[in-house]
C-alpha cells in the first residue's frame, strides 16, 4: 500500500466529528424509542398498532360521513363540541370528538398525524395510556375552551366570545399531547420541548385562535400529568432512566 493510500485511510475526515456528535445526539434522543418501535413491528406486524388503525379508520368514516348532507348533522350531534352547549353535552361528546377531524383542513394531514403518532405512542406506552392520554389532552382544550371566554379578550388567556361558537381541534390536541408524552416517558428531553415550544410559537406568531390556545393548554395538561407521574414514581438505587417494560404493547 502507498503512503498516499495510507494516509487517506487513516487521516482525518472532513466535518466527521460533527456528524459523529449529532449522531450520538440522536442515538440517545431518540434511538431507545425507535428500536422499541421497531421490535414491535417487526415482532407483531400490523397487531402492534390495531388500535391506531381503528383510530384511523374510524376517522376516515367520520370525514366522510360529515362531508355528505345527509350526515353532516349526525356526525355534529355525536363528536361535535363547542364551548355554549351545556358541559355534560360536551363531556359525553369529547372521546369521539378526537376522531372528528377540522372540516377547513385537509384531512389526510390528521389520518397522517393519527398514524405516526398514535401508532408510536400505542406501542411504546400501551393502548390504555394511549386513550387516557390523548382524551386528557383533548378534555384540557375543551375545557380551556369554557374558561378562556369566561375570562374574555381582555387577557391574552382569554377568548373572544365569538369562539363560543367554534368546533373543537378534533385529533390535533390529542396528537399534540400523546407526543409530549411519549417523549417524556422515553426521556427524549429535546424533542418534547421542541413541541411545547412549538405549540407557544403557533399561538404567539402563526394561530392565535381557538384551536392554537387549545393545543397549548393540551401541552399543559400533559405536563401536569407527567409531573404527577413522575412524583408518584417509586424511586429506587437501581432504577435506570429509561425503563425497558414500557414499550410492551398491552
Amino acid at each position: 500500500m502507498s503512503a498516499a493510500g495510507a494516509g487517506q485511510q487513516g487521516g482525518p475526515v472532513p466535518g466527521r466529528p460533527e456528524l459523529s456528535a449529532l449522531a450520538r445526539a440522536a442515538r440517545r434522543e431518540w434511538g431507545p424509542l425507535l428500536r422499541t418501535v421497531r421490535s414491535s413491528l417487526v415482532t407483531a406486524k400490523l397487531r402492534a398498532i390495531w388500535l391506531t388503525l381503528t383510530a384511523v379508520g374510524l376517522t376516515l368514516v367520520l370525514q366522510f360521513v360529515q362531508n355528505q348532507a345527509w350526515g353532516y348533522h349526525m356526525v355534529q350531534d355525536i363528536g361535535s363540541v363547542q364551548a355554549w352547549e351545556h358541559l355534560w353535552v360536551a363531556l359525553l361528546r369529547t372521546p369521539l370528538s378526537l376522531f372528528v377531524p377540522a372540516l377547513d383542513l385537509p384531512v389526510w394531514g390528521a389520518l397522517a398525524q393519527i398514524l405516526v403518532v398514535f401508532g408510536i405512542a400505542e406501542i411504546c406506552v400501551g393502548r390504555r395510556q394511549t386513550l387516557l392520554i390523548a382524551y386528557v389532552a383533548t378534555l384540557a382544550g375543551t375545557m380551556y375552551a369554557r374558561i378562556g371566554i369566561w375570562i374574555g379578550p381582555v387577557s391574552p388567556l382569554g377568548l373572544p366570545d365569538s369562539d363560543k361558537f367554534v368546533i373543537d381541534t378534533g385529533p390535533s390536541a390529542a396528537v399534540v399531547g400523546l407526543a409530549v408524552f411519549v417523549c417524556w416517558r422515553y426521556r427524549a428531553w429535546f424533542t418534547c420541548a421542541a413541541v411545547a415550544v412549538a405549540m407557544v410559537v403557533e399561538v404567539v406568531s402563526i394561530k392565535n385562535n381557538l384551536a392554537g390556545k387549545e393545543h397549548v393548554a393540551a401541552v399543559l395538561a400533559v405536563l401536569v400529568v407527567c409531573a404527577l407521574w413522575e412524583l408518584g414514581r417509586p424511586r429506587g438505587p437501581e432504577q435506570a432512566p429509561r425503563v425497558s417494560g414500557w414499550g410492551r404493547p398491552r
